[in-house]
């Protein structure tokens, strides 16, 4: 059985107490986006990691088992998240961490991803030259990424060189899981026939998002299904047909405009748009 109480009812002192503790509350949340919108990341980004981070800290999960087991979706070294948790930018504080692991100063403030450069062994630049030159009827995607807002949606490209065709798939963030998904998701519309065909090479520059091969290359079972290749860095030329397309994609979405407002059918009928655009190199026709 519950029992209104009226305000009046309720000692002045408890009143008071209750006033300071909404007071303080709010005190400390503006603190927070304070804090946060001096880091070297946006404050959109420092929510993003938030809403991974926090919930896993406070069911007992250490950070470091965290950053090993969503590598791909958090994108941020382990150092560098110890430093935010110190910093209060999280709703997870220090002693909501199993162990509170003490961290040497830092010498480098750095807070991108690390890529593992073993990743691009065996898939350098010049490695896909020398594959396609010993199977030259296959097909090449160009695969790259539009950024929108910092901190905001992204779009994954990929572009069929040959008859210039354009698919563009909007993320939430720029993160190597949200690429990942995009292939599996691929792979079990298309069906495993369906998608070696159409995608048995794959070509991309060296950014963090396209830092796990193996997970697009291997399906779950451990088959085969595509191969990725990394151009050189600073060498956009080396996928100049992606990047040509990508100027018909700036007209309609200029650079720097946010993408968060746009839904994937918006980005279809975008890329309908340009796939159904006449190019002179294509003899007047259209890539579709």
């Amino acid at each position: 059985m519950f029992v209104m109480v009226a305000k009046s009812n309720i000692p002045v002192h408890w009143r008071r107490g209750f006033t300071l503790l909404h007071m303080h509350k709010k005190e400390y949340e503006a603190v927070r986006s304070e804090s946060r919108q001096g880091l070297q990341i946006t404050e959109e980004e420092a929510l993003r990691l938030d809403s991974i981070i926090s919930p896993l800290l406070m069911k007992g999960q250490s950070l470091h088992h965290i950053c090993i087991n969503h590598a791909d979706e958090i994108m941020f070294d382990e150092r560098t998240l110890y430093n935010y948790v110190n910093s209060g930018i999280f709703t997870a504080r220090n002693i909501d961490m199993p162990k509170v692991v003490r961290m040497g100063k830092r010498k480098k403030i750095s807070d991108k991803f690390k890529v593992d450069k073993k990743c691009r062994i065996g898939r350098t630049y010049q490695d896909f030259l020398k594959f396609m030159q010993e199977h030259p009827d296959l097909p090449v995607v160009e695969m790259d990424t539009l950024l929108g807002r910092t901190g905001g949606k992204v779009l994954l490209t990929l572009h069929f060189t040959v008859p210039q065709l354009m698919f563009a798939f909007i993320r939430d963030a720029n993160s190597s899981q949200s690429v990942i998904d995009i292939f599996n998701r691929l792979y079990l519309v298309l069906g495993p026939d369906t998608f070696r065909k159409l995608f048995p090479v794959l070509l991309c520059d060296n950014g963090s998002e396209f830092s796990n091969p193996l997970a697009i290359e291997y399906d779950l079972l451990g088959q085969r299904r595509t191969r990725i290749f990394y151009c050189n860095p600073q060498a956009p030329y080396q996928r100049a047909a992606a990047e040509n397309n990508h100027t018909l994609v700036r007209r309609i979405i200029p650079k720097g405009t946010s993408l968060d407002e746009f839904t994937q059918q918006d980005i279809n009928l975008m890329m309908s748009h340009v796939n159904s655009y006449s190019r002179l190199n294509l003899g007047d026709k259209t890539p579709y």
